[in-house]
């Protein structure tokens, strides 16, 4: 897709203390309309920046987005500086608060950053230049055209005149910005800034422990706060021994909020504190009476088995079928079949949910880490009767998400809580509390069946994808003939268009839903962070039922003609070719003997406009404990990568973080969570990450896309799909220890 600020977007630039300037974009509601993505109820792209220069030459950029570790905060204000043609040395950058009248909206998520800011950034770096280069023109009485810039300075080569943009920044205040259609961007061979690895803004004040994150906020008269919700998803606090709670050392408040107000917040218990761990302490004194609510059904053992009866039944609903897939298996030279699972997971970030609030004279002051802060301040004033316009929300560095801060919960508590008591309050949550009341990554069952010709060549294709609705919604068909309440069930879709979808002629994909309560919702490459392994595993398995190597099996299904999808499609096959072409050379697939016990894996996917293709290569040994040696990554996100340095450790970071979820499970059990910290939900340890991970860029004609979730999917099954060459042992269902293996 390409973005750009059309004429009906506007620059507006004001004066500003010291003599600079102040560059904002804006763009108007329909033209944000104009810009959503993908379907209709998707966000609207509003890429928004400013840019000030001081009389001294320092250029501040404001970094609009929320950073989660994404690299977003010093990624974007590249994009700027690069069409200003600033000094690098000489950019400071500073985080935005919650400001739609300036910014628009400010997210993160879906790896969406890159692709709709791309030009609109460098847009406002090059009018912002324009408008020096203006200044100078005036001053100096000569044509514009004859002025060029060197990082951070005007130059006037024919009078031997130049000065630093600080010298002519309050006059270009006073112009007129320019009009869109007569900027010019850089030719990518001018490139000085982006392309270039540039560390983390952040970097110093992480590694030196210099107050940053959410829980870092200090502010006078600050009380902490724990909130107990009922450890059955949905239940409500009916009473609890209040008055024996305030009686313990440092405690200041004791009370229950009997309802959620929407934003994911539930009935539970506050306790307040002169300190977090009085009020952590306190907790473990709190006696509860709970009203569990309907959640008690919800059982993953109950899934399993419900999951398997409906497999052998007629499927509620049909997301696409092609051809007649039955009666291609049925007629082919083999078939083969399989049944698949994964588990229900929790993000898991390293710094689990927290907010500071502020309620005062009818106004909030929020700070909150959050990945869409736009998005809670209409729940909030609904739930504190005030407006929108009574609420600032700031936005501090986040230590991880993966997801998770995209659903405000404890945000939503925290207000309430500071609207009940009067005074600042902190709200944290223990690793416990987030384990336990995540919106976790659903639950999936896929009963799988194909057929080969006498060629080798899949003939046919069904899969019945068996999940969930949301609190036992009965099915109800929706668009292209998918289950509406389907799609309603956090990320438990499976699309229609999902590879190998289109690439063979009689294929089918079926769902069928199972009611649930517990909630579900968005994990890091939502979907595909699961749906890969399933795919990836079962197109391995048929590779080796044909006899064929696995490269070259999936190479041959991506040469084959497409059937037409019509708009929105998406895959590009010669792009995935590409990667895994790359892949398979990079590993020396195919020219490397391996010892018993070792093997390599290959596996790829498209996810969040990224083409990824990964090669994994293990070791096991007679305990089936499990060593990666080595990860060859090769991937396709455009024509530029703005930041190596970055890009690199995203790639490397979905590699790990996918090695984490092959190990872990989240256990309902009567609308419980087993599982309550890191002793029994692994995160792999340094000793367990692979010695190498070795990242390749192909570089394509296309705008660049994002980093966060594309590397992670392949990750799964590239090692499943080792493990078996290894082994012998296909892996249909995760985690990896209920088959016997460990991290070695």
């Amino acid at each position: 897709m390409n973005l750009s600020l059309d004429r009906r977007s506007f620059l507006r630039v004001t004066a500003i203390a010291g003599g600079g300037f102040m560059l904002a974009s804006y763009l108007e509601p329909l033209d944000l309309l104009a810009q959503g993505r993908g379907r209709g109820s998707a966000p609207p792209l509003s890429p928004n920046a400013f840019v000030s220069i001081d009389a001294n030459g320092i250029v501040t950029i404001t970094a609009k987005n929320p950073e989660i570790g994404q690299g977003v905060k010093q990624m974007l204000p590249m994009l700027i500086a690069e069409e200003l043609d600033a000094d690098w040395k000489d950019v400071r950058i500073v985080q935005a608060d919650l400001d739609a009248a300036t910014y628009g909206s400010q997210s993160a998520g879906g790896s969406f950053a890159t692709p709709s800011n791309w030009e609109p950034m460098r847009r406002i770096g090059a009018a912002a230049r324009h408008m020096l280069v203006a200044a100078a023109a005036q001053s100096w009485t000569v044509p514009a055209s004859e002025i060029t810039t060197t990082p951070g300075r005007l130059v006037h080569a024919g009078s031997g005149r130049s000065a630093g943009y600080g010298e002519f920044a309050s006059a270009a205040a006073r112009l007129a910005p320019p009009d869109q259609d007569t900027l010019v961007l850089k030719d990518s061979k001018d490139y000085r800034i982006i392309g270039q690895p540039v560390p983390g803004v952040d970097n110093h004040k992480i590694v030196t422990g210099q107050p940053l994150f959410g829980s870092d906020i200090k502010v006078p008269g600050l009380l902490y706060a724990v909130y107990q919700r009922c450890p059955v998803y949905g239940g409500k606090a009916l009473s609890a021994n209040l008055d024996a709670i305030k009686a313990l050392p440092g405690i200041t408040h004791a009370f229950i909020i009997a309802d959620g107000v929407g934003g994911g917040s539930m009935s539970g218990v506050a306790i307040l504190a002169n300190s977090w761990w009085y009020a952590e302490s306190a907790r473990t004194q709190l006696k509860v009476t709970w009203d569990n609510g309907s959640a008690t059904s919800d059982s993953s053992a109950d899934f399993a088995t419900r999951a398997a009866e409906l497999a052998t039944e007629t499927p509620h609903g049909t997301s696409r079928q092609d051809g007649d897939a039955d009666t291609a298996i049925a007629g082919a030279a083999k078939m083969v079949e399989a049944a698949y699972a994964y588990p229900f997971l929790t993000h898991a970030p390293m710094e689990p949910p927290n907010a500071t609030a502020s309620f005062k004279d009818g106004k909030l002051e929020m700070w909150a880490g959050t990945q869409q802060p736009g998005g809670v301040v209409n729940t909030i004033a609904t739930a504190l009767g005030i407006t929108p316009d009574d609420i600032t929300v700031h936005l501090p560095r986040m230590g991880g998400s993966f997801g998770r801060r995209l659903y405000n919960d404890y945000v939503v508590e925290t207000a309430l809580i500071a609207k009940e008591v009067g005074v600042p309050v902190q709200l944290r949550w223990s690793r416990e509390d987030e384990m336990q009341h995540d919106v976790f990554r659903p639950a999936g069952y896929h009963f799988l069946k194909a057929g080969l010709d006498a060629g080798g060549q899949i003939s046919g294709w069904r899969n019945h994808f068996i999940s969930f609705n949301v609190a036992g919604a009965p099915p109800v068909e929706g668009r292209n003939g998918q289950p509406a309440s389907l799609r309603s069930a956090g990320s438990s879709t499976l699309s229609g268009t999902e590879f190998p979808a289109r690439f063979i002629p009689h294929f089918a994909t079926h769902t069928s839903l199972m009611p649930l309560t517990v909630t579900t919702g968005a994990h890091r490459a939502p979907g595909a962070c699961a749906i890969s392994f399933v795919m990836q595993s079962f197109l391995d398995e048929l590779a080796h039922a044909a006899g064929k190597d696995p490269v070259q099996f999936r190479l041959d299904l991506l040469a084959r003609p497409q059937i037409a999808e019509g708009a929105g499609g998406g895959y590009d096959a010669e792009r995935m070719t590409g990667v895994l072409t790359l892949v398979a050379e990079k590993s020396g697939w195919g020219r490397r003997e391996l010892p018993a016990g070792s093997g390599l894996g290959v596996a790829f996917h498209f996810s969040h406009r990224g083409y990824f293709a990964e090669v994994a290569e293990v070791s096991v040994d007679a305990n089936k404990r499990i060593r990666v040696n080595k990860v060859w990554v090769a991937g396709d996100i455009g024509r530029q990568i703005i930041n190596p340095l970055n890009a690199e450790s995203q790639v490397h970071s979905g590699v790990i973080d996918g090695m984490s979820q092959l190990m872990q499970e989240i256990d309902v059990q009567g609308g419980q969570i087993a599982q309550k910290n890191f002793d029994t939900y692994p995160v792999l340890r340094l000793r367990q990450a692979p010695p190498e991970i070795e990242v390749h860029w192909l570089l394509s004609d296309n705008d660049p896309t994002g980093l966060g979730e594309p590397s992670l999917p392949p990750i799964l099954p590239a090692i499943t799909n080792a493990l078996y060459t290894a082994t012998g042992t296909r892996v249909r269902s995760l985690p990896l220890s209920k088959h016997g293996f460990s991290w070695r």
